[in-house]
């Protein structure tokens, strides 16, 4: 569940109360992660996964009352503004209209009484935070144009030209990082609370970045452009099952060989960055590094394409040379071929299962428990791009419904949402995750993205957290404990008590913690 999910009254999901008690819900559940989606700020179209930068983070999510204990904000400042008519869903546009507004007000007064961790946090992010910071001034001054509409020498990054409009645009430079300052505070107090409840945060990083973005602007030698900075093939995906015009993403591909030059430093310091964010990191389309589907500029459809070679284990290799073990999942859906199966496993890290794949093609379906080949995976009823279960069912056609009832032992569909639940949490995958829509029991009118689609995506929020009251905790702990995925208890044996592990040390949500010597015995002799 993204944070902009959460409840609240201004419109949309934020780091305050409710994601405190949020993070006490799971406490209560027997969780042990939370996973959500890219945290940057979003573009057009509302999508997480097209952000104006890798490195900064949503101003939607910071919290107003914690800005107004701060003495930042007055209660009228945000209250009595219309942040949309509907709890269930957020209405961007509302948002959009009023958040940098109260932000404004706050800086203003942050201005009056700078903090001490200002300039440190402006010292230790200068590597990212000013660029951005211009970027999204010289954005604002142009009515919002892509970078690629401004004047050309600011379109081109032509020093005098940045150095100038620097100097006129300090005070809105200025705002931008008091905004990521804020942010990035009440984010890692939210982390710090949520690791202290032995919650591990899954996040997400895209692998594209978009082409209105601060780092393409700034960074061109990094894609795929001509002289003028235009695109010269885009991102997507090629034709298939779901799509039969493909998918087309338009975000600007990588000068791989570039890249590697420099031996993957821009990456590097991706990921490095993402790992103190997150605890774990899901990095989107892993495929796309084997290869990955290059689309003429300007195409309509993503019909017309071809494969390139990517830098395949070269990448990771040198992850691994420089930071060491990250703890990455790789999200290894779509179209696989026997090389990117390859890289996979030399990569080691744990790709991806979603039951909502399983049914209807026959008991061989990889994607059915009783042929996962390795606990080394992540079991999903669905992700944020699937329909709900409770969606999926309705819509399945007669053969697949009826496989599905069979194959998890129910009746009626009413009964599949939870029942496919129990099904991921009893796989041998290490980790096990659904969505809050699934386990409330949610049909389509929940559902976060329709890919390929643009306009009313991203919407879903849950109206209050009434509903995630003691009966439902009860039920989803009952379960986790049930499979060995609660951490405290799966532990310890009744032969042999062993000390809970520290916090920090447990492993991410639904994960089945490792089993004494003495529990493999019996499980082998049974």
């Amino acid at each position: 569940m993204h944070i902009s999910s959460l409840p609240g009254e201004y419109g949309i999901g934020k780091l305050g109360k409710a994601a405190y008690e949020f993070v006490d819900f799971l406490e209560k559940s027997k969780q042990s992660c939370w996973q959500i989606l890219p945290v940057s700020p979003t573009s057009y179209g509302d999508s997480p996964y097209q952000s104006f930068s890798i490195h900064a983070g949503n101003p939607y999510f910071i919290d107003f009352e914690a800005l107004q204990s701060e003495g930042y904000l007055e209660s009228g400042d945000c209250k009595g503004l219309n942040w949309g008519s509907d709890s269930t869903q957020v209405d961007y546009s509302a948002v959009y209209e009023h958040t940098f507004e109260v932000l404004k007000k706050a800086h203003k007064r942050f201005r009056k009484k700078t903090e001490k961790g200002f300039r440190k946090f402006v010292i230790e992010n200068k590597d990212w935070l000013y660029s951005y910071g211009l970027f999204m001034a010289l954005k604002t001054a142009n009515g919002g144009k892509g970078w690629y509409d401004w004047d050309e020498p600011l379109k081109m990054c032509k020093p005098k030209a940045i150095k100038a409009a620097a100097k006129e645009y300090a005070g809105e430079i200025d705002f931008w990082c008091f905004v990521q300052y804020k942010y990035y505070q009440q984010w890692e107090k939210l982390k710090k609370y949520a690791n202290s409840k032995g919650i591990r945060i899954i996040g997400d990083i895209p692998i594209y970045v978009a082409y209105d973005s601060v780092e393409v602007w700034t960074k061109p030698e990094l894609f795929y452009l001509d002289k003028d900075k235009k695109p010269i093939e885009v991102a997507g995906c090629p034709p298939d099952i779901f799509s039969e015009d493909g998918q087309l993403w338009g975000n600007p591909l990588y000068r791989w060989d570039y890249i590697e030059k420099k031996k993957f430093r821009w990456w590097i310091e991706r990921i490095q960055a993402a790992s103190k964010i997150y605890d774990t990191i899901r990095i989107d389309h892993f495929r796309g590094f084997e290869s990955y589907y290059c689309i003429p500029y300007g195409a309509k459809t993503a019909r017309k394409g071809q494969w390139r070679k990517g830098p395949d284990m070269k990448l990771f290799k040198e992850i691994n040379r420089q930071l060491g073990s990250v703890d990455i999942i790789a999200e290894d859906l779509g179209f696989l071929t026997k090389k990117v199966t390859k890289m996979l496993e030399a990569s080691t890290y744990p790709g991806m299962k979603v039951l909502e794949f399983a049914f209807g093609s026959g008991s061989s379906n990889t994607y059915l428990p009783h042929n996962f080949k390795s606990s080394n995976s992540i079991c999903y009823t669905g992700t944020h791009d699937n329909e709900t279960i409770a969606g999926w069912i309705k819509n399945a056609d007669r053969k697949t419904a009826k496989h599905c009832r069979e194959y998890l032992g129910v009746q009626t569909d009413t009964q599949v949402p939870w029942a496919m639940i129990r099904l991921c949490w009893s796989s041998i995958s290490d980790t096990a995750i659904t969505q809050m829509q699934d386990i409330l029991g949610l049909d389509n009118t929940a559902r976060m993205n329709t890919p390929s689609t643009l306009g009313g995506n991203w919407q879903w929020r849950l109206s209050d957290l009434s509903c995630l009251d003691d009966k439902l905790a009860k039920k989803l702990a009952d379960l986790t404990v049930l499979y060995g995925r609660c951490a405290e208890e799966a532990q310890t044996s009744e032969d042999e008590k062993e000390p809970a592990k520290d916090a920090k040390d447990k492993d991410t949500a639904g994960a089945k913690p490792e089993k004494s010597e003495k529990a493999e015995k019996a499980k082998d002799k049974k």
